[in-house]
Formats: C-alpha cells, sequence, structure tokens
C-alpha cells in the first residue's frame, strides 16, 4: 500500500483516540508523520561554562544553586542565582510554586537549557527547562541532537518523538515517492529523500551542530525546496482555479471616470494610470480577479482602489472594503463618501462597535443593495452580513488578514459568478518573495509618489538629547505646525527599556504647558479614540501622544513632525509606515528616532537604513535581511502558509529555482504538482476553497 494511504494506526500505541489527536495537527498517514519533521533541535550535547554564554543563542549549562529569592516588582519573580567555576548567571522564573521554590536549595546541582537574554541584573535566563543532577550518578550528556516537533493538545513531546521514530522505522519497508527530477537531489548532494527525512528526524552524532541549527545542511535544504515547492504549487493551484470561475464583468464608463477625477484637486501619477489600467484589464475579462498593489507610504492606493469600486457599483455590483482597524476604516469611510456621494453612490460603515439597531440597520441596507460601498473592519467576514450582488471586495493592509479571511468573502458573492478581489500592501513586499509567498495572486506595483510629497529627513537623537526635542517640538508648534509623539507601549514593562504612553503625556503636558496635547492608545475607547483624532485632524490638538495604533491611516497634513521613541524596539517596515503618517504636506517634515542610553552597533546600523533612504522598497529588503517575512508578511494568521523546515529570508536563494520548477510541474506533470501539494499541505482551509 502506498506511504500516503496508510493510517497513523499501522504505528504501535497509535489507537482511533490518539489518531484523532494526531489529525487535528494534520497527521492522518504515515507520510504525513514522516513530512512531520522537527521544529527545531535541542543541543544538549555539550556543557557550555558560564563565562562562555552570549545572549540569543540556545546552550546547556551545569551549576550550582549559590542562592534563591522572590524579587517584588510590577511583576513577581523567583530568582535563582547559579555558579560554575567561571561565573554566576540568573535564572529567573515569572510563574513559580513554592514547592518549586523550595527545590532550588543552595549547593545543589542542577543542569538548565535555555537562551540568555539581556535583564535587569545582566544576563539571564527566563523560564528555562532545568533538571537537578544526581552526583552520585551524573546522567551522561546526550549523544545526539533532540528534536523538537510541533505539537496539539493531548500529545507529549515525548509521545510525538516515540511515534515518529517508529514511522523512521518503517521507511525502507515504506518509501516515499522521489517526485522531483534526479538532478535536485544531486544539486543538493543528497542521497536520497529517505536519507534526508531519516537525518532530520535523527541526526548522527558527528552530525554539524552549527549547520543543523542555522537550517543550512544539505539534507534541510534538500526538504526545503520541495516545501517552499509544494506551497507554491499550492498557492498557484488557487490562481488557476479562478481562471474557470465566472466573475461578472466591471467597466467603468469613460463620462464618469472624468467626473470623478475632476473633483480631485490634483492628477493621477504615471504609476497610479499604470496600476488602474491592470485591475480595468482584469474586471472585464469574466473572471475573478486576484491581484495585489503595492504601494509605498503615501502612493495613492486608495484613489486606485476608489476607481476599481466606482467601476463595480456603476456596473450594478457592490463593492467591500475591509481594514484591519477602526481608526484605518474610517479613514476609508470618509475618503470613499467624500467622493462618491456627489456621484450618487450610498457608503455604509459596518464595525464592531455599532449599537445593535445601527448594525441591524446597516445589514438590512447592505443586504437589499440599498448600500453600493460598504467599509468596514473583520466585522465584514461574519455570516449575517449578506451582499445583494457582491462584485469586488478591496482588502487593505492584507497582511494583517489570513487567506482563508481574504477568500472567504468570495463566498458572499452571488450564484454562479464570484466576486474580484483586490488586495492592498503600504509594505513594499521584494519581487522574490512576493512570487512565493503571493503566488495565488498577479500583482502591481505603484512606484511614483504624488507631486507634492515632501521627503522626510530622519534623525537619531539620544535620550539625553530629550529636553532639546521637547523644545524643538514647541518651536514647530507655535509656528503652526502639528506633531506626533509615538511610544512603544501603553504600559512599563520591567524587562523593557520602553516608553510609558500615558506617563509621557503627562510629563510633556507639565513640559509643554501652553501647547494643547492629546493622547491616544489601543486600551481606549472607540469613542474616546475617534474624539481625540478628530481633534488632532481638526487642528485642536498640536500634539498626539501615541501608540502604534496610528501606523496606518491616519492623514493630517499639517502634522510635520515625529518622534518615535525607542526605534530600536521596532522592525524597519514597521518605523517606515509610523515615518509615513509626516510628510503628507508641503512643509519640509522630519522624524527624530529617540534611542535608548544602550544603543547595539547593530540596532544603530539598522536604523541607519530610514536615514539613508525614504524608499520603501529598499527598507522591505533591508527588513528581510534582518527580521525575517514575519515584518512583511504579517504574523502567522489562519490558513496562512506555516513552513515546517523552509524559512523564507534564508531560502531566498531557492525561490527562482522553485518558481521555474514550479510552473514547469503545473503545465507538464500536473499530477505530480498534486501528489506534492498533498504531501506537504495537505487539506489546510488556504487551499481546500477556492
Amino acid at each position: 500500500m502506498p506511504l500516503e494511504n496508510l493510517p497513523v494506526t499501522v504505528i504501535k500505541g497509535v489507537g482511533e483516540r490518539l489518531a484523532v489527536t494526531l489529525e487535528k495537527i494534520g497527521l492522518k498517514t504515515l507520510q504525513d508523520i514522516l513530512f512531520h519533521l522537527p521544529i527545531r533541535y535541542l543541543d544538549r550535547t555539550h556543557i557550555t561554562a558560564i563565562a562562555q554564554l552570549q545572549l540569543n543563542t540556545t546552550v546547556m549549562i551545569q551549576a550550582r544553586v549559590l542562592r534563591v529569592q522572590v524579587a517584588m516588582g510590577r511583576k513577581r519573580s523567583l530568582v535563582v542565582i547559579v555558579e560554575d567555576d567561571t561565573g554566576t548567571v540568573c535564572l529567573r522564573f515569572y510563574h513559580f510554586s513554592g514547592y518549586q521554590k523550595d527545590k532550588f536549595q543552595q549547593g545543589a546541582l542542577l543542569r538548565c537549557y535555555g537562551e540568555p537574554r539581556l535583564g535587569t541584573s545582566g544576563m539571564e535566563f527566563y523560564h528555562p527547562e532545568y533538571d537537578f543532577v544526581d552526583e552520585r550518578q551524573p546522567t551522561p550528556v546526550d549523544e545526539n541532537l533532540t528534536p523538537i516537533y510541533g505539537l496539539t493538545e493531548g500529545i507529549s513531546q515525548t509521545r510525538m518523538r516515540g511515534i515518529v521514530e517508529q514511522a523512521v522505522a518503517m521507511i525502507h519497508q515504506y518509501p516515499p515517492d522521489e517526485m522531483l527530477p534526479v538532478e535536485v537531489n544531486h544539486n543538493f548532494q543528497c542521497e536520497s529523500l529517505t536519507h534526508a527525512l531519516t537525518y532530520m528526524h535523527h541526526p548522527p552524532h558527528d552530525a554539524p551542530v552549527a549547520t543543523l541549527m542555522e537550517g543550512l545542511h544539505p539534507n534541510q535544504q534538500r526538504l526545503a525546496f520541495e516545501e517552499l515547492l509544494a506551497n507554491f504549487l499550492a498557492r498557484r493551484k488557487i490562481h488557476a482555479l479562478a481562471a474557470i470561475e465566472s466573475a461578472p464583468v466591471l467597466v467603468l464608463a469613460s463620462d464618469l471616470r472624468e467626473r470623478f477625477l475632476a473633483q480631485l484637486p490634483f492628477s493621477l501619477t504615471g504609476a497610479q494610470e499604470r496600476v488602474i489600467a491592470d485591475i480595468a484589464r482584469d474586471l472585464i475579462a469574466g473572471k475573478p480577479m486576484l491581484r495585489m498593489v503595492q504601494g509605498d507610504v503615501g502612493s495613492g492606493k486608495t484613489l486606485v482602489a476608489a476607481m476599481a469600486a466606482l467601476a463595480g457599483v456603476s456596473s450594478g455590483r457592490q463593492v467591500a472594503v475591509v481594514a484591519p482597524t477602526e481608526i484605518l476604516a474610517e479613514q476609508h469611510f470618509y475618503n470613499f463618501s467624500d467622493w462618491m456621494r456627489v456621484l450618487g453612490f450610498n457608503v455604509e460603515w459596518l464595525v464592531g462597535k455599532l449599537t445593535a439597531a445601527k448594525r441591524r440597520d446597516a445589514l438590512v441596507r447592505i443586504a437589499s443593495g440599498e448600500a453600493h460601498i460598504v467599509v468596514g473592519t473583520h466585522a465584514l467576514f461574519q455570516e449575517d452580513v449578506t451582499f445583494s450582488q457582491l462584485g469586488l471586495a478591496v482588502i487593505d493592509e492584507q497582511h494583517r488578514f489570513g487567506v482563508d479571511q481574504r477568500l472567504s468573502l468570495r463566498q458572499k458573492s452571488p450564484a454562479g459568478a464570484i466576486a474580484h478581489q483586490l488586495v492592498m500592501t503600504a509594505t513594499p513586499i521584494p519581487r522574490t518573495l512576493a512570487m512565493t509567498a503571493y503566488a495565488e495572486l498577479d500583482y502591481s506595483v505603484i512606484d511614483e509618489l504624488p507631486p507634492g510629497r515632501t521627503p522626510i529627513n530622519t534623525v537619531l537623537i539620544s535620550q539625553s538629547r530629550r529636553e532639546q526635542v521637547i523644545e524643538r517640538i514647541r518651536l514647530a508648534c507655535i509656528d503652526g505646525k502639528q506633531a506626533y509623539w509615538v511610544c512603544t507601549l501603553v504600559e512599563d514593562s520591567e524587562t523593557l527599556a520602553a516608553a510609558n504612553a500615558e506617563e509621557t503625556v503627562c510629563l510633556l503636558r507639565e513640559a509643554l504647558s501652553g501647547l494643547s496635547i492629546g493622547l491616544v492608545h489601543g486600551r481606549l475607547k472607540s469613542r474616546e479614540k475617534e474624539a481625540v483624532m478628530a481633534s488632532f485632524k481638526c487642528g485642536d490638538l498640536q500634539l498626539l501622544v501615541a501608540t502604534t495604533v496610528i501606523e496606518v491611516g491616519v492623514d493630517v497634513p499639517n502634522a510635520s513632525l515625529m518622534i518615535i521613541e525607542n526605534p530600536e524596539r521596532l522592525g524597519l517596515a514597521q518605523l517606515h509606515q509610523l515615518r509615513g503618517r509626516v510628510g503628507r504636506g508641503r512643509v519640509a517634515s522630519h522624524c527624530v528616532l529617540l534611542y535608548g542610553a544602550k544603543l547595539s552597533e547593530q540596532a544603530r546600523s539598522r536604523l541607519q537604513v530610514l536615514r539613508d533612504t525614504n524608499d520603501g522598497f529598499v527598507v522591505a529588503e533591508r527588513d528581510l535581511q534582518l527580521r525575517g517575512p514575519g515584518e512583511l508578511l504579517g504574523t502567522r494568521q489562519t490558513g496562512e502558509a506555516q513552513y515546517r523546515v523552509a524559512d523564507l529570508v534564508r531560502d531566498e536563494h531557492l525561490l527562482e529555482r522553485v518558481n521555474a520548477l514550479g510552473e514547469h510541474l503545473l503545465e507538464n506533470q500536473p499530477s505530480i504538482a498534486d501528489k506534492l501539494v498533498q504531501r506537504w499541505v495537505g487539506q489546510r482551509k488556504i487551499y481546500a476553497q477556492v
């Protein structure tokens, strides 16, 4: 029987109940178990001296308990100081019991495994794994790396390792099919797929530990290549399936286009015209559009989306516009209302904060078709939201949504005609990454800023010059300008030296007593937040102290100065988004990165990128190298591809070959493509329904 058809119950000790548990993480067959690769390894093969510890490097130490105490701060913690012959280090536990505390007797010998980080007492281990050592019969160190697997509730790491060990023992009896061209194994100097899987589950004692921990072993790279290929194929399958569906033909009449453009106080850029033409071709093709529009902060994506929406409503269809936050949704609501109502189209508003009565009335207008354009947040995904004739869905800041969320709007389309979908991002994504991570989408780039946008001068200033920065704000506001002061936390934290927004606003009101200062953060009620934002937009507030809730959606042309405290805590892409809140008027704009006293060379060089360029694509490329794809692609939402062995940044050098082979398989060997998708992706929601 083929490997992919053998149920997990062929493994000794796996009965029906455990099979149900394993199925929760997609493990239904023997093949699924073999391809359930370790997400990382524990290196317990040697002991590291405390004097040789390095930050952010996982190690094992062996040391004696020197002293134990309970530290009382904002958060109560158990502090255990341990020592070896070379030095001391702190173990800190925020969640602990009296029994656990009593076990740490002075002089007790223990092995501790974890990743030291910089804490209040210097280098510290936070909640490390540990075992007490019996000095009469000390346990020898491990001979091999210990694999760590993804789990679900109801199964332990030890149990999972036992299941995988049995599956690996059966691999020669039921070897997996080699589906890739033979030269792929040769390119990676890999003996076979069977050998690669065996090696990954049980690295031998002489395995190059550093190479494996970095994910660069040839066997890992061979498997990463196949996994990237399978995910690429799955996303291209979405694109192909969309091409055989029917969609409404949406045409923007030339006279309506001219009336729309006539109300604008500016002309479209060449890049906007080009992208609008791309979208127009999609909308008249009769096939569902799946297109991403990338554009830097302030490049005019909203206007492009409005032109697409106008084609929809003028063709008798409804348009949904979805944003990840109420602030951004509100911005879109006002923009679309201003543009569309004069042309005779109604714009509806649907967010979670609506009263039951207002929401009920809105749902009636949406279902009847009276609402031509519906602007909202995640509330639009809810089942009770039904459209009369949905023709187009626009998803802004698309990386905040999972693939299945984006595609769920298609299910609200009328029978026989799938709605078009336009997704937008203000975080430019490098082309190679976009080709793989968003292979289900066609994409267009707005690579030109509208005339009149002023370059933003970005400077790095130490907290030691804070008073000078505050004085600079005073002078700017006296001169009639407005400013932002961005804090990275709402509350203090014992371990993070970041500004407290609520404390900061009190200090600034004292230092700038003559100015009108407001505060906005995510914990304010929606009504309070809106009132503050409205006051700032109309100029009643001169300085707005805020958290990163203003990252997107805030457009105040008179705001020309931004202070970002502790910028070293944020990714470059997020800093670039924040910086984009200024520079929207015609006066020179400035962004001050007010960094902490201890700024590492790495952090300084990272922030230097923002000083050197206002180009979002350059920032994105650098952020991708430094922080990985999470900052660009968003957190792992439900339905997003989650890689087992591949890493989009580390393995970027594989992507061109992956894409080329993927297109070849789709065209010439579609059955192989389907098997690869089944092997690596299975029945995840992202690919189950299109």
